[in-house]
């Protein structure tokens, strides 16, 4: 290929400007041919050029009226052919052509001018100076469109949004677990059907996204019914109660005759007695030794002071766990557990220290627990003991209420959900306005019943968590790790990254983000975003670059890695707009596993299934006297463990020196 060097440009310049200097000098010859006779009127003949002029005439330029003034045209369309001009994004072709054509127009139609009744001088100079407007028209239009760019920028684009779409996965891969949600995505000026397919719903699904995203509408009561469907045993808990319950309830009701085992429906709710179960979840059938009160103990503190996740290991966090565990295992052991359960537990905690701490030294197996306590109430440490024991006392106090009694004290069921002989769908309804004490009480349901799931040999179950940060459960990145090969799958409903961060502190909170295998995210922002984009990717990207000058456009192609799913991109998702990763199987590989899509819902649909939804069915006929006499009868059976305790001291000398009595100085 030949180079391009000044010395050619100068060469092609003079050519160039030859061909219009020659365009020039045919003009101006036919105009001294056919207007000779005002030439002559204005004594600019001479004989040399008459003579001159005879020579080219018998050439046959001039054997037409219009044949010199076409050559001349055409000498000006090659001499423009080579014209660059200095180019400018402010012209565009509309206006070169302007020019062009009604210079064109001009030129031609000077020729009228010579038949108007005029004097032969004025009639010719008339012909002469429209022609030669029309031709510097003809010149400026093509030199403007000399300097028009022609590659022009992708203005329609400004968002690179086109650039950034890849390939999806189109196919339906379905089987006994999976999760399919219909989508349609973007592919270069495309708009295709897709599907997001869970195929593994046991490596655990992280829903992320703002208030108003979608999660619930979109993927999480897709969750739900599918599972159902599917034959899972389900634990739903439902922040906004009873917004998921009656989407379970009623898909229960459709699908629970096609179980092996039809599964029964429970319910906690603690606003409307009348349609709550009652379930213990410190039933005694379900610990089997202390590690189970210590873990009870520590989700339920946690659960009333979030700020103390944080603080694990302090002494005065520890303590009062330490306090309510020896409590927890006390009532455990008591008359083999009849009266273990929470209110008692509460109750139990407000009894005075001398007949508290005599009961509980009746116990072995929590003395190591116990005795540091003694010993400082035995010393006169009181400011220590009441350090060590207020906080848990203050806090559990707030749990003292007659509707939580209520539900906490009964036993209509266990929390075994995916037990194969007695299968069972729970929902359990938390309050926003009472966020901070259900909550709590929520977080040790659901300890107690993970600990029962995560078992072999159970049947397949769901563990569906909307706005899990609203409740703690300890070692949750445990659950999510071990229960895969248990059939337990795990669904986690977040609206940011920062307020699991917040709730569960960081280290918990980034295992238990990273660790999960299938991912949908709505819009979210700041580093959830960034966090989200780094893990989709990069994809291979168009990119063009435009240099200009005056002579020439010149235009560089190239491709790029770039992020696939930008955190701008994320933070401007609308709503029912998705993006995520899957995770595959060894026997079904999805090469396709990232997903930027819109999950489609049949609106009409649904909201007609929705408005035909059976309400949850009353359990029990209940009245506030009923719900009283249990409040007080838990009282009564705390203080009636006191006095059987200290009347069996009293009258075995054996045991008399475990009473406690300190008198004040």
């Amino acid at each position: 290929m030949a180079m391009q060097t000044g010395e050619n440009e100068q060469a092609l310049r003079k050519t160039l400007d030859m061909t219009r200097m020659i365009s020039i000098t045919i003009l101006v010859l036919h105009f001294y041919y056919y207007c000779y006779t005002a030439f002559e009127a204005w004594h600019l003949t001479v004989s040399f050029t008459d003579q001159f002029m005879d020579n080219i005439r018998n050439t046959g330029l001039f054997n037409n009226f219009h044949k010199s003034k076409l050559i001349a045209l055409g000498f000006l369309f090659i001499s423009l052919m080579g014209a660059k001009g200095r180019k400018s994004e402010k012209l565009n072709y509309k206006t070169g052509f302007a020019y062009l054509i009604n210079g064109l127009l001009l030129y031609f139609s000077s020729y009228l001018s010579l038949l108007l009744k005029l004097q032969t001088a004025d009639a010719a100079l008339w012909y002469i100076a429209l022609t030669v407007a029309g031709f510097l028209l003809v010149l400026s239009g093509g030199t403007l469109l000399s300097r028009v760019i022609r590659m022009k920028f992708n203005n329609q684009d400004v968002f690179n949004k086109e650039n950034e779409t890849f390939p999806q996965e189109e196919r339906l891969l379905e089987n006994e677990y999976s999760i399919n949600l219909p989508a349609q995505y973007h592919l270069k000026n495309r708009v295709r059907k897709s599907w997001i397919n869970i195929i593994n719903p046991f490596r655990s699904l992280l829903v992320l996204g703002s208030p108003g995203a979608g999660k619930s509408y979109f993927v999480i009561r897709h969750v739900i019914t599918q599972h159902i469907r599917k034959g899972f045993t389900i634990f739903v808990y439902d922040f906004k109660f009873d917004d998921l319950s009656k989407i379970a309830y009623n898909t229960w009701l459709k699908y629970k005759d096609k179980y092996p085992v039809p599964p029964r429906f429970f319910v906690i709710n603690f606003d409307d007695l009348a349609r709550s179960h009652r379930c213990n979840p410190l039933d005694p059938a379900t610990m089997s030794d202390i590690t189970d009160a210590a873990e009870s103990a520590r989700t339920i503190l946690m659960g009333l002071n979030r700020e103390w996740i944080k603080r694990q290991g302090d002494f005065f966090v520890e303590s009062p766990i330490n306090f309510l565990t020896a409590i927890i295992w006390y009532l455990r052991k008591y008359k083999n557990g009849e009266l273990c359960t929470l209110p008692h537990v509460i109750e139990l905690m407000q009894v005075d220290y001398d007949s508290l701490f005599t009961a509980l030294r009746t116990e072995k197996e929590i003395e190591v627990l116990i005795n540091p306590f003694v010993n400082a109430y035995l010393n006169d440490v009181m400011e220590q003991l009441e350090g060590q024991i207020a906080a848990a006392k203050v806090a559990m106090a707030r749990l003292s209420s007659p509707q939580l009694y209520y539900v906490l004290s009964g036993h209509d069921f266990t929390l075994d959900i995916n037990n194969p002989e007695e299968p069972k769908v729970i929902c359990m309804g938390n309050n926003p306005q009472k966020i901070q004490i259900y909550g709590a009480v929520l977080s040790l349901y659901v300890t107690r019943l993970v600990k029962l799931v995560n078992k072999k040999g159970k049947q397949k179950s769901s563990l569906i968590f909307d706005e899990f940060p609203t409740i703690y459960l300890n070692n949750m990145d445990s659950l999510i790790a071990t229960a895969r090969s248990n059939k337990v799958a795990t669904c986690l409903g977040i609206q940011d990254f920062s307020q699991l961060r917040k709730d569960y502190g960081r280290e918990q909170a980034d295992v238990i983000m990273n660790i999960v295998g299938n991912v949908i995210s709505g819009q979210v922002t700041g580093e959830s975003a960034k966090q989200l984009s780094e893990r989709f990717g990069k994809i291979m990207q168009d990119r063009a670059s435009f240099s200009i000058n005056s002579s020439d456009t010149s235009v560089n192609h190239s491709k790029q890695l770039e992020s696939a799913i930008p955190p701008s991109r994320i933070s401007a998702l609308s709503s029912g707009e998705f993006v995520g990763m899957v995770a595959d199987n060894p026997d079904c590989k999805v090469e396709l596993k990232a997903f930027h899509c819109e999950i489609l819902n049949n609106h009409e649909a649904l909201k007609k299934e929705q408005d035909s939804y059976e309400d949850i069915p009353v359990v029990r006929k209940l009245n506030n006297i009923m719900v009283q006499r249990n409040y007080f009868q838990i009282k009564q059976d705390v203080q009636d463990i006191i006095q059987s305790e200290m009347e069996r001291l009293l009258n075995d000398p054996g045991l008399k020196h475990l009473i406690i009595r300190k008198i004040d100085s």
